[in-house]
């Protein structure tokens, strides 16, 4: 019994792909800071009392940082904007919302969030090791 590999293509045409495929991800990636960014800034009260009952503190300041976090990261990693820098932060707030906020392991909600929330850090760090692709602000500005 003999195994083939397959073989990525190169060229152009192939580079066009994986810019389409790294913006298309960047998005999907960002939909979710972004609507829970927008969450967010829609029940303040709401939000600053989820994070006072986790027992952090400074709650009103805690929901400032996370709305910019998510609302303005997500936005740049859909354009494109520090890439890298901004896939960092939020694979950094994804992980410590996960500590923070879901890490009740026993009770199966709040194991998926975690462990969603670990998914979406390692996707972001990989958009930190490889960056926006060729469809970003970043190219332009490098370009």
């Amino acid at each position: 019994m003999s195994t083939s590999f397959a073989i990525a293509e190169t060229g152009p045409r192939s580079a066009t792909y994986s810019d389409s495929i790294s913006l298309v991800g960047r998005i999907l990636i960002a939909a979710i800071f972004l609507l829970s960014g927008a969450s967010k800034l829609a029940d303040p009260a709401g939000t600053i009392g989820y994070i006072a009952s986790a027992g952090l503190p400074l709650p009103q300041l805690g929901f400032v940082a996370a709305a910019a976090v998510e609302t303005l990261g997500g936005l740049a990693l859909v354009v494109g904007y520090r890439t890298r820098i901004v896939a960092l932060v939020l694979a950094i707030f994804s992980l410590a919302a996960a500590l923070a906020f879901h890490s009740a392991l026993a009770d199966q909600n709040q194991f998926i969030h975690f462990f969603k929330n670990i998914a979406m850090a390692g996707g972001l760090l990989q958009v930190t090791a490889f960056g926006g692709g060729r469809y970003s602000l970043d190219a332009r500005r490098l370009a």
